[in-house]
């Protein structure tokens, strides 16, 4: 029944879950499967944003960390005006694997919405999301944190 409701709570206020879905049985998971669909999209097109497995990055969360911090750099404006903060970047994984759709959710300004879009967009292919064993389009959300240590100091780019 909790399921049901959560599923509801997600359609009526017409939020987009953050971060990674817990993993489920078989069972839980087909109850919980939440699709993006519009009339003009055949079944092959839908985007899912909650899969029995989710995408991955090639190597995981901590690869995926660590290309963020190589590949980011801090916008010198957002250096300049101090803009500190998390932007959060939404992208679909697509059957293959590669990023498509990207665009951001919630943005700092100052060069970061663009960086962070940039990473992202030059992403690896990664596993793709899985329901009922055939590869799918998965929605996925991925907050960036821009943070400056000191007015000097080294600046910081990580995911989170």
């Amino acid at each position: 029944m909790k399921v049901y409701q959560f599923v509801l709570f997600i359609i009526l206020t017409g939020c987009i879950a953050f971060g990674h879905a817990q993993e489920q049985s078989d069972e839980e998971a087909r109850e919980v499967v939440i699709m993006i669909n519009d009339s003009s999209t055949s079944i092959d097109e839908d985007v899912f944003v909650v899969v029995e497995q989710m995408p991955e990055f090639p190597g995981g969360d901590e690869a995926m960390y660590k290309y963020i911090a190589d590949t980011i750099s801090y916008p010198e404006k957002a250096k300049k005006l101090g803009l500190q903060g998390r932007v959060f970047v939404t992208f679909v994984v697509e059957r293959d694997g590669s990023i498509n759709q990207a665009r951001i959710l919630r943005g700092i300004g100052g060069g970061c919405d663009e960086e962070a879009l940039r990473v992202v967009q030059d992403m690896p292919k990664w596993k793709p999301g899985i329901q009922r064993g055939k590869p799918v389009r998965v929605q996925y959300n991925l907050p960036i944190k821009f943070t400056l240590s000191a007015p000097n100091d080294k600046e910081k780019c990580e995911e989170g």
